[in-house]
């Protein structure tokens, strides 16, 4: 084990840094776009252009990397994301911080991209499922942290964006630092959305589905907490605690998957969310912070593991030698559902007030749920199923450590039947 840290240690501790100002950072915008009196709506808006940049990163970052190499790349990456957090103190405008968030996207899911192609250059099959843990722990944990960091100065200020770009600097240094050997980047080929919903139509509208919520709620939450009265500390409790809770139960969930009939896993997680988002509404009506907090817990546990077990369920499915080319598929459905989930649930809360955030989840929970029901109905399980695997809080990256992992499961279980 040990070995396996020590082998990706400067990586995992930028990729850490990342997580950390990027979770800071899009709470702090969250806010402040309140604080400058936007509406709910156009806040929204804003939100959904950091993933819309995200989407076109994952699919055109890479020609950056292929044509500049993966250091050069990271640096100007977090160079341009370091100015692009600085530019929203100095001009206030809904237009311009969309487009800022959009280049924001753009460049995290670059330095994403290469964190983990490098990641999987230094991993062997040997140790690959250790760095998949440690990857994910980071991932997890450094959401988490940035949550807190929201506490260190007022958000009407400029404090936390200078922070924001310092932090995203600083990432710069281990992985410039780093003596791992650059790989040479690869464009997977992309399969046809139709295609890909031949393959499993409940795995593709579940990823859709875990776009929509998972970028809704890490958008909009901070607007939700803000709006029912919680204090800057309350807020980066609730945000966090979401993040933990998908820590904790993303193995527990996904091995039951394992075990027993993946939809009906699938069913159960999506109910789960339905009715903890409904709980969340309760807790907040009633005042209760610890009950808030707890029930946030367990609403994160079950909400991302939506999009893992979706994941999983078209690769039961498809053929073992195209597990690159899905992987490349469901990115695009996620990242489609990421970029209009914080507008759709900005529309629903503009109508019905902050809990619409909440409604709007329970309701794509819910066609998720029935859905899935119909399709087990319509084609009963029985084919042998890949193993379930962990993916990000993001969600959005460009899934290399995750698809080769899928391709070494795959030729294991190959080379054991031959």
């Amino acid at each position: 084990m040990w070995t396996a840290i020590k082998s990706v240690f400067s990586l995992l501790l930028s990729y850490g840094l990342l997580m950390v100002a990027n979770a800071m950072f899009g709470t702090l915008l969250g806010l402040r776009s309140k604080l400058e009196g936007f509406s709910t709506e156009i806040t929204g808006v804003i939100m959904a252009g950091f993933f819309i940049g995200m989407l076109l990163g994952a699919l055109y970052a890479v020609r950056v990397v292929a044509s500049a190499g993966h250091i050069r790349s990271f640096a100007a990456f977090a160079s341009v994301m370091s100015v692009a957090v600085l530019a929203h103190v100095l001009i206030i405008h809904p237009v311009t911080w969309f487009c800022l968030r959009a280049i924001a996207g753009f460049c995290m899911a670059g330095m994403v991209m290469i964190v983990e192609s490098w990641i999987n250059e230094r991993s062997t099959n040997a140790n690959r499922g250790q760095v998949l843990s440690l990857y994910m722990t980071t991932n997890y944990l450094g959401a988490g942290c940035g949550q807190f960091m929201i506490t260190v100065a007022n958000p009407a200020s400029f404090q936390l964006f200078s922070i924001a770009s310092i932090i995203f600097s600083i990432a710069l240094v281990p992985i410039l630092l780093t003596r791992a050997t650059a790989p040479k980047p690869s464009v997977p080929e992309r399969m046809k959305f139709r295609s890909l919903i031949g393959i499993s139509p409940v795995g593709v509208l579940g990823t859709l589905i875990a776009g929509l919520t998972n970028s809704a709620l890490n958008s909009m939450g901070p607007i939700f907490g803000a709006s029912i009265g919680l204090s800057l500390s309350q807020i980066s409790t609730f945000m966090a605690s979401i993040l933990i809770g998908g820590m904790l139960l993303q193995f527990p969930v996904g091995r039951l998957s394992d075990h027993f009939d993946r939809r009906t896993i699938l069913i159960f997680a999506a109910i789960a969310t339905g009715i903890c988002s409904l709980a969340i509404v309760w807790a907040a009506d009633k005042s209760h912070i610890t009950t808030l907090i707890l029930v946030c817990m367990v609403y994160g546990g079950f909400c991302y593991t939506v999009y893992p077990m979706s994941a999983a369920q078209v690769n039961d499915l498809a053929d073992q030698d195209r597990l690159v080319q899905v992987s490349a598929g469901l990115l695009l459905a996620y990242g489609s559902g990421a970029s209009l989930g914080p507008i759709l649930a900005s529309q629903v809360m503009g109508i019905v007030g902050p809990n619409g955030l909440f409604y709007y989840i329970t309701t794509c929970s819910a066609l998720l749920t029935l859905f899935t029901i119909l399709r087990i109905i319509q084609r009963p399980s029985g084919r042998q199923k890949a193993d379930f695997l962990p993916l990000g809080s993001l969600g959005t990256s460009s899934k290399q450590l995750y698809s080769t992992v899928q391709v070494s499961l795959s030729k294991e279980k190959t080379d054991d039947d031959e």
